[in-house]
């Protein structure tokens, strides 16, 4: 029997993985993927972190890139695969875990090809579960290209004519971005216009010098300002939200509320000419297949830093888990190491 299954073999698994092999515990990661990194390289093809180089260090092992370098999804990939050499960690691919069920004496890891036994289990599977699309997607044409922005690679993929993007978040505002730039092609957009938006170099230092320096990214979600920050919109890094929507071929429309075959219905207009849409609305949480645990109001596993309501079950990765970074490729290192102390005591 295994003292630990990791589930998940991205920044958060890994992290985990490199203490258990330090504290010479028997594990195994497992993941569903095709290749260490997948769940990176699965992402439009021009997608770079937004944080540098010397932000993302996962425990024992630097980036390599030079500082103040945004990696892209590839250097990513490559990084973990690189991480998994290194360190040797016992992985299996290819295992899309259905269950997870605990007994008496252990738990049950469920998956298609059959089941793993372990004495505990580390959930780090991310904040990105189901891509999130609004009902009335169902109402469209199919002569209309639709696509949720985790199927997105490129502009290869559209159709001629006019695009529509939903969603003012980072991924939304990229996207947007690379359709409308160096193209005539009119793209409408639906989401919130006036979301500030931060530069990733000011006065000659990287936006994240300057979060570290004040602590943005280290306040704990149970502190007032941890609170504060949680609560409010976050800003887009990195693009020039006001340039893009400056475009002579950006065209806003408010919130999408309905649609009807080839008309989409906003709040301010009603176009019939769009031929592609790409939905930028986020993702929603899914651990419906672990037996007894406990969600919040928001779905997500009721925890304390990565411990859950179950005996011998952790977490890793979630977003806030503990502060604003935890979910980020740089920020998972700490909940990893506060993690790794609970379960060596």
């Amino acid at each position: 029997m295994l003292d630990y299954v990791i589930i998940g073999g991205a920044q958060a698994g890994l992290s985990m993985a490199y203490h258990l092999k330090k504290m010479d515990k028997k594990f195994l990661i497992v993941d569903g993927g095709n290749e260490i990194g997948a769940s990176w390289l699965n992402r439009w093809d021009s997608l770079k972190l937004f944080t540098p180089t010397e932000y993302n260090h996962l425990p024992g092992l630097k980036f390599d890139a030079p500082k103040g370098h945004y990696p892209t999804k590839l250097e990513v990939a490559n990084y973990f695969k690189l991480y998994v050499e290194k360190f040797n960690f016992p992985l299996q691919l290819k295992t899309l875990v259905k269950k997870v069920r605990k007994t008496e004496t252990c738990f049950y890891v469920m998956h298609e090809q059959g089941e793993i036994k372990t004495k505990n289990i580390i959930v780090a599977t991310g904040p990105f579960h189901i891509p999130y699309t609004p009902p009335c997607h169902s109402k469209i044409s199919a002569n209309i290209l639709q696509m949720h922005s985790n199927y997105y690679k490129g502009l290869h993929q559209l159709e001629e004519g006019d695009a529509l993007v939903v969603g003012g978040g980072d991924s939304g505002y990229q996207i947007l971005n690379e359709i409308s730039k160096n193209t005539n092609r009119i793209v409408y957009f639906s989401g919130d216009t006036k979301v500030k938006s931060l530069p990733q170099n000011f006065l000659g230092k990287t936006l994240w010098w300057w979060f570290t320096l004040i602590g943005f990214l280290s306040y704990s979600k149970y502190s007032w300002i941890g609170k504060k920050i949680n609560s409010t919109t976050q800003p887009v890094i990195g693009t020039d939200v006001k340039e893009i929507l400056s475009r002579k071929n950006v065209i806003t429309t408010g919130r999408t509320k309905d649609a009807q075959e080839e008309q989409i219905i906003f709040e301010n207009k009603k176009i019939t000419t769009i031929k592609n849409i790409i939905w930028a609305t986020g993702y929603r949480p899914n651990f419906n297949w672990i037996e007894g645990l406990e969600l919040d109001e928001d779905g997500y596993p009721k925890n304390y830093r990565g411990v859950s309501n179950i005996e011998g079950l952790y977490f890793m990765g979630l977003p806030w888990m503990f502060t604003r970074g935890s979910a980020t490729l740089g920020g998972v290192s700490k909940d990893a190491s506060y993690l790794a102390e609970i379960i060596n005591n």
